[in-house]
């Protein structure tokens, strides 16, 4: 029952993670449209691409670690601690 409870908290947390990112996307796509827009109707120098760069590295390394590969990574490590806790 506890080995069951502990794979509800991890999957409510992750389900959290990706909630968190996937709402910083959206935000991140509905601004960069605005600021394209803004851009594109300002004639001047683009600029545009300096917040897109910027502020998407961060979307990048936050899509890196709530995805697959880091968490299963993490979820095999957990295991592994617990494992070595029960000997």
């Amino acid at each position: 029952m506890l080995e069951k409870d502990d794979k509800l908290l991890r999957a409510q947390k992750r389900v959290k993670e990706l909630k968190k990112f996937y709402n910083h996307l959206a935000v991140y796509l509905v601004i960069m449209a605005i600021l394209f827009f803004i851009d594109y109707s300002d004639g001047g120098g683009w600029w545009f691409h300096w917040p897109l760069i910027g502020w998407g590295t961060f979307v990048v390394i936050q899509g890196i670690s709530v995805s697959k590969f880091v968490k299963g990574w993490e979820d095999k490590k957990i295991k592994e601690i617990m494992e070595k806790e029960e000997k």
